[in-house]
């Protein structure tokens, strides 16, 4: 209510936009695939269920076929009325449970899980010594074939009211979060060292400030947050939960991106995945946050915006 008066205010004397901007008042985020698990089962991949003001996505889809959708039945979690996967970048422990999931929840819904927002890059061939590494250079196909839509998105886009994709971001500090054995082949034909042009996250524009969902940051979680505060708006970065790829960092870089969130205002951290377990009490010690603050990422964790962190048993 305060920010529509704002608004109002501001639209009487000329100075806002025609529509006040969008933010997210309702937030709730649970992990469905981590390696931590205090239900269901861990493995090296990452999921997460989103419901922002009453509409539901999907974050990435586990590694294994089944892992998503079996710790979701665990969970007491209906996936069946998602339209919705937002896939970060092409990597198997992100893609793997996409096929199983459309088929699997389409028998109840049609319409379920049957539109993938994706970033350019998420196609291109990833030749290696035993052929080709990219598994949604298969998937597309598969995916297609099973009545889904891929839907590309190449730069900053809103996609739901509050909810904002970064699409490929832009990389000016030297985060390389990204394993520099593979390459990639470039619609030119070159190929190149893949740095993993397509990552992208998520951001949730809401009262208390941005909320950040990474599948593994592969861009940079500085970056990644540079880009989200420049494109919605400078506000301060209250909560940042998922895959970082902070877990190779030396204490130098690690130092570094931890200052950089407490500069941002960071207030809740949840780490899961690819983040690494030493990197997040590293970060929970430079940011000055409590230990309920900042936790290890579990299967079955919860974020509310109201509520915080609920980590389950295990990474309290």
């Amino acid at each position: 209510m305060f920010l529509a008066l704002l608004w109002s205010l501001l639209h009487l004397s000329g100075v806002a936009p025609e529509q006040p901007p969008a933010t997210v008042h309702a937030l709730r985020i649970q992990l469905l695939s981590t390696m931590l698990a205090d239900s269901g089962v861990g493995e090296w991949g990452f999921a997460a269920v989103v419901e922002a003001d009453g509409k539901r996505f999907l974050v990435d889809t586990g590694a294994r076929p089944n892992t998503t959708l079996d710790n979701a039945k665990e969970l007491g979690i209906d996936l069946s009325g998602i339209t919705d996967v937002i896939l970060t970048h092409n990597h198997p422990d992100h893609t793997g449970g996409l096929l199983t999931l459309r088929r699997a929840l389409s028998a109840a819904n049609p319409a379920a899980l049957s539109r993938a927002h994706v970033a350019p890059g998420i196609f291109w061939s990833r030749p290696g010594p035993g052929g080709e590494t990219n598994p949604m250079v298969v998937v597309r196909a598969q995916y297609m074939a099973e009545g889904g839509q891929f839907i590309e998105h190449a730069r900053p886009e809103e996609v739901f009211p509050g909810v904002w994709l970064t699409g490929p971001v832009p990389r000016p500090n030297a985060e390389r979060n990204w394993s520099r054995i593979n390459q990639v082949r470039t619609p030119s034909g070159a190929l190149v060292e893949d740095t993993v042009p397509e990552d992208q996250s998520v951001v949730f524009d809401t009262a208390r400030g941005l909320v950040l969902l990474s599948g593994c940051g592969h861009a940079g979680l500085v970056n990644t947050v540079e880009l989200a505060r420049a494109t919605l708006r400078n506000a301060r970065l209250y909560a940042a939960l998922g895959g970082f790829h902070l877990m190779a960092l030396d204490d130098a870089k690690l130092a570094w991106t931890a200052r950089a969130l407490k500069q941002a205002g960071l207030k809740q951290f949840v780490g899961a995945h690819c983040t690494g377990i030493e990197a997040v009490y590293r970060i929970r010690d430079a940011v000055s946050l409590p230990r309920s603050a900042c936790v290890v990422g579990a299967v079955g964790a919860v974020f509310t915006l109201d509520g915080g962190i609920d980590p389950g048993r295990l990474a309290r």
